[in-house]
């Protein structure tokens, strides 16, 4: 069913689009001033907030095949307005707090809805035709992008008026665009589509995992990425501790400074990528962006090192610029190293691998930083980073 001419379904859509973005950074600037008050030191600290981080990326990967799954049986409206709410009560219980448990229960249940992400691209399959497709799902990823970028901005400020505004703010959102789906939103799936039945494997991340290692073409890429999303995961996971331990900020300026981040991903989006495009093949850029995340993770430790925060600044520009030319190239090679008839699953593994990397990488991370030294989970990057670089460089130039 193509209703591409439907206001309410696209406008419905990408509110929905930019809510995942938001959702994953609003929390950010606030999370440890929130754990503060069930934790006894730093180290504890950046324990909690690395274990929030890799929680909420764990509900996510656990649910995404579910959500998917159940959004092609009985359709995607009712699983992106039932979403919709469970993100909303995940802020709310997490803006409640009262104990540690409770902002663990809160990023819980906001992860599984945050899983919607799956029905929301396989709704905007439905909503428009073949030939726009891809540009809708570039649209998708810069309100991802802005979204993200946004976010740490939106709960900084709002942070001004109680640690829990944001989340407050966030459940606002979510609930009135489930209101307005209610109402507005068409149902994209007519019933002759709708699969039949849902089978076990399709609700299973682990299988999706395992199997797209099969993909002999593919496999030393899929492990250059994993190495290389394991330091980013754990980078922003630790980054608002950091920055209160070392530069002693305050919400409003963590939040300005996490949106580099999503600012250079529209930005490289917009007018790098094209560009470079032109003169450089896949893996030279996903090699530059590796080379500029290695000089990123260089001036973060020694910003450790020193304590002095332009220099933390100039190394969040390189790893920003680095990660937005690098995502984009990855995917360009692991699409053109399979057939057409494979492209879903290797895709769909993929992002598998990229979420069992950021549940790990906040974990070790937060190990690192509290047991070793602030500029460990940093060095860890230009380690990892180094190795991926070196297996990208060996098996595929």
């Amino acid at each position: 069913m193509n209703t591409l001419n439907n206001k309410h379904a696209l406008t419905f859509g990408f509110i929905s689009v930019f809510l995942t973005g938001l959702g994953l950074t609003i929390v950010s600037p606030v999370v440890p001033f929130l754990v503060n008050s069930y934790t006894s030191n730093s180290s504890s600290q950046a324990t909690a907030v690395t274990l929030l981080t890799s929680i909420y990326a764990f509900s996510v990967f656990l649910a995404a095949p579910v959500l998917g799954a159940v959004s092609d049986r009985y359709g995607r409206r009712p699983v992106l307005i039932f979403s919709l709410i469970g993100s909303a009560l995940g802020y709310f219980i997490f803006g409640l707090g009262g104990a540690l448990w409770v902002l663990f229960l809160g990023r819980i249940i906001e992860g599984l809805a945050g899983g919607q992400i799956s029905a929301i691209l396989a709704y905007f399959s439905d909503i428009t035709s073949p030939k726009e497709r891809t540009k809708y799902f570039g649209w998708i990823s810069a309100i991802v992008g802005v979204g993200t970028a946004l976010g740490p901005v939106i709960g900084g400020v709002l942070a001004n008026f109680g640690n829990s505004v944001p989340m407050y703010a966030g459940a606002i959102i979510s609930l009135v665009n489930a209101l307005y789906g209610y109402f507005f939103m068409p149902e994209s799936l007519e019933k002759a589509e709708r699969s039949s039945n849902i089978s076990v494997k399709q609700l299973n991340p682990f299988v999706q995992l395992s199997n797209v290692f099969s993909f002999k073409s593919v496999k030393w890429l899929l492990i250059a990425g994993f190495l290389i999303w394991i330091p980013n995961g754990s980078l922003q996971a630790i980054f608002p501790q950091f920055s209160i331990d070392l530069f002693a900020w305050q919400p409003v300026l963590i939040g300005l400074t996490f949106s580099i981040i999503g600012v250079l991903d529209i930005f490289s989006q917009a007018i790098i990528m094209p560009r470079l495009l032109k003169i450089l093949t896949d893996k030279q850029i996903a090699l530059l962006g590796m080379i500029s995340e290695i000089i990123g993770y260089i001036f973060i430790a020694v910003s450790a090192l020193i304590v002095y925060y332009p220099v933390f600044i100039i190394g969040m520009i390189f790893f920003g610029f680095g990660d937005s030319i690098f995502g984009p190239s990855f995917n360009g090679m692991l699409s053109k190293s399979v057939s057409a008839s494979e492209q879903g699953r290797i895709q769909g593994g993929s992002q598998s691998i990229q979420s069992l990397a950021r549940v790990i990488g906040p974990i070790i991370g937060g190990q690192l930083y509290a047991i070793i030294s602030h500029a460990a989970p940093a060095i860890m990057g230009i380690i990892l980073i180094g190795v991926s670089a070196s297996v990208l460089f060996k098996k595929y130039l």
